[in-house]
């Protein structure tokens, strides 16, 4: 499908149908997955593609704790996610029927490939995912291309030492996301809601307008 469409419709797919995903239609989505940028060519990314019931249902079983505990909060005000009732009731539902997923693949990072420039800054460090995040969004973009729909999560990353045990992954990596793969129960969404362009983009200051009044 055309790259913008895709781009526009990924979306986050929360019900599956039971059909299983190819061997054939994964392998395209990996082959393309592995273009994403990542510093110095490294290539640090690394999938560990689960089809296992009972593996599914461990990790599931570590994920709905997590979920019920994170909805909580949402719950008595402690986590602000804005007026989206509907999307934390399919949230709901996907915790609920994770392992019912037909596949979660895991995507891990071989440490020694990443280079995190802001350790040392007063915050919490986020470049190291720089060298990850868009091959997985990559990956995303490509299932959708072929009609698959995907859902990532971090929240499982919580329990690394447990999936790690699970999965048997070596020293040296790290959990980076888990993404539940399947065809979509109820198609990809039509239009996604996102900030417009011109709350989101500053020119030369922050919060100063670069779009606003151009009449683009």
């Amino acid at each position: 499908m055309e790259l913008t469409d895709a781009m526009r419709t990924v979306g986050t797919c929360r019900y599956f149908t039971d059909d299983a995903v190819p061997d054939d239609v994964l392998y395209r989505a990996f082959d393309a997955a592995r273009f994403g940028p990542q510093g110095g060519n490294r290539q640090p990314v690394r999938w560990v593609v689960v089809r296992d019931p009972a593996r599914k249902q461990a990790l599931a079983d570590l994920y709905l704790p997590l979920w019920k505990s994170y909805l909580g909060a949402i719950g008595d005000g402690t986590v602000n996610v804005g007026a989206l009732p509907k999307t934390v009731q399919d949230a709901d539902h996907f915790a609920e029927h994770l392992a019912q997923a037909p596949a979660i693949v895991v995507v891990c990072a071989e440490i020694d490939g990443l280079h995190p420039t802001d350790l040392e800054l007063d915050r919490f460090s986020v470049v190291g995912g720089a060298s990850i995040y868009p091959t997985v969004q990559n990956f995303c973009l490509a299932l959708r291309d072929q009609g698959v729909g995907s859902a990532v999560t971090t929240l499982l990353c919580h329990h690394e030492p447990q999936v790690r045990e699970l999965l048997e992954l070596p020293d040296g990596v790290l959990t980076a996301a888990h993404v539940a793969i399947g065809y979509p129960a109820k198609g990809f969404p039509r239009k996604l809601t996102r900030s417009p362009v011109e709350d989101i983009v500053s020119g030369e200051t922050y919060g100063s307008p670069y779009f606003a009044g151009a009449g683009v």
